[in-house]
This record gives structure tokens, C-alpha cells and sequence, in this order.
């Protein structure tokens, strides 16, 4: 088997795993968050720091021991906009308050019967290739263009590298101080340490990203057919995905899109197998309308981020580059921002 058919089944089966454990464990930012800020439950928040720690540790690893190269993927790079990373991140997070939920979670709850995440997924889709490559496209190439700036150090571990620090010991000091951080703040939480399912979910996601560096970078390393280095992320995947089961003809197949179909294909078959399949929809027309205006945000800002939720906030940060600092930096705030404050997204009256 070519190594290409393998980095397509191991996106399947990345997809599918991921998908099931969302299902079940309810992993989502945005969730998080709201659990944290709103309701004073800090659990889920607590998976997700978990999960950030475990990609960065294990990717990190990958990358120390010259398995995988993680300067050939998209976030290390030595130009880069600050201003783009951190307006597209407070869309993308304000979009997923107004949503109820980032791309990622959409393709879960669509796999679990929710319509509403169908128009989410569509929607989400449009606007990110509307971003990418369409009539959004020039004004985000311009701004690109107007603020970008070179760095001569793109990551946490080539910061630690400038003080006079070896490479090994930049990128290990570097790994652990943020790992170790945010596994103290996980674990520090007394009901979190009491969730065992929790903490497996935390655990799994972030062992998924690392798997997705391997797939990619180790696997799909062909030096007549490489493949482009990247593990979990889902905005551009999504738009792909879509354009293919239209335009499949002259388009190829690859990891993000098997990552998509996965998902949907591992929720479904976990939310069959546990009667969780529950068909749902729209409460009224302007519920659409918010969640649709959300998933537009979701798809603009996620391209202007370079990535979502998953995309920056683990796949990105496991790279510790400083652009995905600055991209999550601005999904979280504008996440806050629709949760808490002035801006706060109001709950939808039931009728």
C-alpha cells in the first residue's frame, strides 16, 4: 500500500476515534468555557488544558528525536501577521458562542442527529472558501500583505534558543514549562480528578494530534509523493471535504478531508451503539439565523487564524509556535467576549 492510501485510512481512523470520544465526553472549547465562565464548572475546561499538555509533550518528542519535522507545517513559519492571527481568532471565537459550538463539534453532534450542526457544517464551509480562495480572498491576502512581519524566532523553543540554550534542551525546557503548567491546572481541580472519563478524553485527543504528526510527517514523508505536514485541525478540511463530494472528479483525497469524514462516521456509530441518535432542529428562524451568522465568523476567522479551536488551540499549539500564541489568544478572548461582558451572545427566548 502506497504511503499515501496509509496516511488517507490513518485520518480515517484518527477521525473516527476522535469523533466517538467528542461524542462521549463532550470535548469542546467552547463548552469549556462556558462551563467555566458561566455556569462555575471547570471539568471540561480542565480536558482541554489536558489535551493541550499531551500534544505538546508527545509532539514535541516527535519532533526532538527527528521523527517528524514540524518546521513544514503551516504554523512555524517566519512571517506572519499579528493582527490577522489575533482579529481571526476573536471571529472564530465569538462565531462559536453564536453557533454553540466550533467546526469540530458541529461534525460530532451532526454524526448524533443535530440538523442544526448540518447548516453549521455548510455554512462553515462556504465562508471559509470564500476566505481562502473567493471573494473574501483578495481583502485577507491585502491585510496579510499591509501587517505581516518576519521573526527571527517563530517559536517558544527558538526564544529559549536566543538566551544562549542549546536546541535540545530550548525545546524540552520549553515543552515542559507549558505542559507542566497546564497539567497542574487540570488536575488541581478536585472533580476533574474524579472523572476518569474526563481525563482519558483529554488524554486520547491529545495523543490524536500527536498521530496526526506522525501519519504525516513519518508516514507520508515519500520523497516522490510527500504529503503536506499537519494533524488535527478542521476549518479548510471542512471546505475541502464539502468541494470534493461536490467536484470529486480531478480533486484528490487527503488527511484532512478522511480526518472530516471520520468524525461524522465515528459519532454516528458511537451515538447508534449508545442510543444517543436523536434527530433535532431549529427552536425558530432566528436561532438559524445566529447559529448560520456564527458558522460565516467560524469560516472567515478560522482561515484568517490559520486554524480553529482544534486547528491552533492543540494542533498549533503543540508546535509551540508563537503565531498560534497569538491565534488562540484571540479565540479565547473573543469566546469570552460572547459569553461574559457587553457583547454577551443572550440567551434565545423559549417559545
Amino acid at each position: 500500500m502506497e504511503s499515501t492510501q496509509l496516511v488517507i485510512l490513518a485520518g480515517l481512523a484518527i477521525g473516527v476515534t476522535y469523533g466517538a470520544v467528542g461524542l462521549l465526553s463532550g470535548f469542546c472549547l467552547m463548552s469549556s468555557m462556558r462551563g467555566w465562565l458561566a455556569e462555575g464548572d471547570g471539568r471540561l475546561v480542565r480536558t482541554y488544558a489536558l489535551a493541550v499538555a499531551v500534544a505538546i509533550a508527545a509532539s514535541q518528542i516527535l519532533a526532538g528525536g527527528g521523527t517528524v519535522d514540524l518546521g513544514k507545517s503551516i504554523y512555524l513559519q517566519q512571517t506572519f501577521s499579528v493582527p490577522v492571527l489575533f482579529l481571526g481568532g476573536l471571529l472564530f471565537g465569538y462565531g462559536m458562542v453564536l453557533s454553540n459550538g466550533c467546526g469540530s463539534r458541529a461534525l460530532v453532534l451532526l454524526g448524533r442527529g443535530n440538523l442544526r450542526s448540518f447548516v453549521v457544517v455548510i455554512v462553515l464551509a462556504i465562508a471559509a472558501q470564500m476566505t481562502l480562495k473567493g471573494l473574501i480572498a483578495p481583502a485577507r491576502i491585502a491585510l496579510v500583505q499591509a501587517s505581516q512581519v518576519t521573526v527571527n524566532a517563530n517559536s517558544l523553543p527558538s526564544v529559549f534558543a536566543t538566551l544562549g540554550l542549546g536546541e535540545a534542551v530550548s525545546r524540552t525546557l520549553a515543552a515542559a514549562v507549558i505542559a507542566v503548567a497546564l497539567i497542574l491546572f487540570a488536575f488541581a481541580h478536585t472533580d476533574f480528578r474524579r472523572s476518569p472519563g474526563q481525563i482519558a478524553a483529554g488524554i486520547i485527543v491529545g495523543l490524536l494530534v500527536a498521530g496526526g504528526w506522525f501519519v504525516t510527517g513519518y508516514i507520508g514523508a515519500d520523497d516522490f509523493n510527500p504529503v503536506p505536514v499537519t494533524s488535527l485541525t478542521f476549518i479548510a478540511p471542512i471546505a475541502d471535504a464539502l468541494q470534493y463530494a461536490m467536484l470529486s472528479t480531478g480533486l484528490t483525497l487527503n488527511f484532512g478531508i478522511a480526518t472530516v469524514a471520520g468524525v461524522f462516521a465515528g459519532s454516528l456509530v458511537t451515538a447508534l451503539a449508545t442510543g444517543r441518535f436523536k434527530l433535532e432542529g431549529y427552536s425558530s428562524p432566528r436561532h438559524m439565523l445566529r447559529s448560520g451568522t456564527g458558522a460565516a465568523l467560524m469560516g472567515i476567522g478560522g482561515v484568517m487564524a490559520f486554524g480553529c479551536s482544534i486547528g491552533q488551540g492543540l494542533t498549533g499549539m503543540s508546535t509551540l509556535a508563537l503565531a498560534s500564541f497569538v491565534a488562540v489568544a484571540g479565540i479565547l478572548f473573543g469566546t469570552a467576549a460572547g459569553l461574559r461582558g457587553a457583547l454577551r451572545v443572550q440567551p434565545l427566548a423559549v417559545a
